[in-house]
C-alpha cells in the first residue's frame, strides 16, 4: 500500500518555482542572469539611452548561459504603451537573434558592425533594425530586456518582427533572463 504524501504548500511552491515555464523540459532555467552597468534592476534608465539623449543602447552583460545553448536572442520591449495607466500594446525597441552562445554581453551604443559575429537583427516597432530607446509619450514606462538561450541557431529569418521571432523560438528555449528598467520623460 502506497501512503499518500502531502507536501506543505511552501515546499510545493518552491519546487514549482525551480521549474521554469520557458525551459520546456530541457534544463532548469535558474542560472542565466542579465545586468547592465547603466541601470539597476527596476531602476531608472539614463537619458543617454533614450530619445531625450543619444538614443544609445545600454551596455548589457550576461552570465550562466547553459552548456546546451547554441545561440541567444535579445528582445527589448515596453508593455506600457502608450500610457501606463491604460496600456494598449507592447512597443518593441530592439530585436537581435543568433547571438553566439559564447558572447558575454554588448557594449554601450553598439553599432550593427560591432555585434558579435553571426548576430542578426530583427525589426523594432519603428520598422527598422537597431536599438530605439525609450521615448514614452506619457508616464513612467517599464522596459523589459529579455535574453533567451536557445538549443539551436535559428535559420535566417531575414529581419523578423518580435512575433515571427518568438514563433521560430518555440520548443528551443532552454533558459531566460530579464532585466527591467524604467523611464519617464522630463517635462
Amino acid at each position: 500500500m502506497n501512503p499518500i504524501r502531502i507536501w506543505p504548500a511552501g515546499l510545493a511552491a518552491l519546487v514549482l518555482a525551480m521549474v521554469s515555464p520557458f525551459s520546456e523540459g530541457k534544463e532548469p532555467a535558474v542560472s542565466l542572469t542579465l545586468t547592465s552597468t547603466a541601470f539597476t534592476a527596476g531602476g531608472s534608465i539614463p537619458a543617454r539611452q533614450t530619445c531625450e539623449g543619444q538614443d544609445a543602447s545600454p551596455p548589457l552583460q550576461w552570465s550562466g548561459v547553459p552548456d546546451s545553448a547554441r545561440s541567444l536572442v535579445l528582445i527589448v520591449d515596453d508593455p506600457d504603451a502608450p500610457d501606463p495607466a491604460a496600456p494598449q500594446r507592447t512597443w518593441v525597441h530592439w530585436v537581435l537573434y543568433n547571438l553566439p552562445a559564447s558572447a558575454k554581453g554588448l557594449e554601450e551604443a553598439v553599432a550593427a558592425s560591432q555585434l558579435p559575429p553571426g548576430t542578426r537583427e530583427g525589426l523594432n516597432d519603428w520598422k527598422r533594425t537597431g536599438y530605439g530607446g525609450p521615448c514614452p509619450p506619457i508616464g513612467r514606462h517599464r522596459y523589459f530586456h529579455k535574453l533567451y538561450a536557445l538549443d539551436t541557431e535559428l535559420l535566417d529569418l531575414g529581419k523578423p518582427d518580435k512575433a515571427k521571432l518568438l514563433d521560430a523560438m518555440k520548443g528551443h528555449i532552454v533558459a531566460q533572463a530579464e532585466l527591467v528598467g524604467t523611464y519617464q520623460k522630463d517635462r
